[in-house]
């Protein structure tokens, strides 16, 4: 009788072969076409392989700890936001793509928050610039919790959570005046019916939707300077997300709603062309 060999899921299986940090990492490989499993591109974080299989990771020399720095990268550049000197709050840092990104920016000091345990990049966690906070919700802080003075730049990439809901939240832990550059995920600002199979929001009329009701709470907590642009880069499970930035003062060159539409066609393109690294 032949005994099948044992069989784990392909992100535990790079962590395992130390191909990959972390599942998270893992699961940013897989997502970004990196990983072949026997000379087959891997599709699923959750495909079962086992001990005998050839797994390979093609990692392309990488900027940051993890993709969400190219993402922020990028919003810096289209919003011409500059970090150098700056105090910042990464909220929902995980790996630390967006803390890096900060750093190597010349941010003075990043005040990182993450639910999650064990995810931040050792690299940052022994930067004397990055004060890593763990376990932490960051909807239970309050002004006093963090590093003085208060951060007057906020980055976020959160999951599993409204940022439309959490603002008003983030917005007294910030010094005045502040500015925002935050990562807008439709499938977790969307109702429940309007997220597709494997948790992907694929109308575009939906993602506008979600931009606007982003916009809408970051009004009414005094940012009236808006921007939005289209990621870079999908997301881990193929969906388009969005960069907003939040200031006080509206240039008034652009209306928003055409930015809206700008960035939607966008992500349009960047769904249709399979954006990711």
């Amino acid at each position: 009788m032949t005994v099948s060999p044992a069989r784990r899921r392909l992100d535990a299986e790079l962590v395992r072969r130390a191909l990959a940090s972390s599942r998270t990492e893992a699961q940013e490989a897989i997502a970004a076409g990196l990983v072949t499993v026997d000379g087959a591109p891997a599709l699923k974080a959750s495909s079962q392989v086992h001990a005998g299989q050839a797994v390979v990771v093609a990692a392309p020399p990488r900027r940051f700890v993890s993709r969400g720095g190219e993402k922020l990268s990028h919003a810096l550049t289209v919003f011409g936001v500059d970090p150098e000197g700056r105090r910042c709050l990464d909220a929902g840092v995980s790996t630390g793509g967006f803390t890096d990104c900060l750093l190597q920016h010349g941010a003075a000091h990043v005040a990182a928050y993450d639910v999650g345990y064990g995810q931040v990049h050792e690299r940052l966690r022994q930067d004397e610039r990055v004060t890593v906070n763990e376990r932490t919700n960051v909807r239970d802080l309050v002004p006093d919790d963090l590093p003085p003075p208060l951060p007057d730049l906020l980055v976020a990439d959160l999951s599993f959570i409204s940022l439309a809901g959490l603002l008003p939240t983030l917005r007294p832990l910030l010094a005045d005046p502040a500015e925002g550059v935050v990562l807008v995920k439709p499938q977790f600002e969307a109702q429940r019916a309007q997220v597709g199979k494997g948790g992907v929001v694929r109308d575009p009329d939906v993602w506008r939707q979600c931009l606007l009701r982003v916009a809408a709470a970051a009004r009414s907590l005094g940012w009236n300077g808006l921007d939005v642009t289209a990621s870079p880069l999908l997301g881990p499970a193929g969906n388009v997300e969005f960069l907003m930035h939040l200031q006080l003062a509206d240039a008034g060159e652009v209306p928003f709603d055409d930015m809206v539409e700008r960035a939607v066609a966008a992500g349009v393109e960047r769904r249709r062309a399979g954006a990711r690294t």
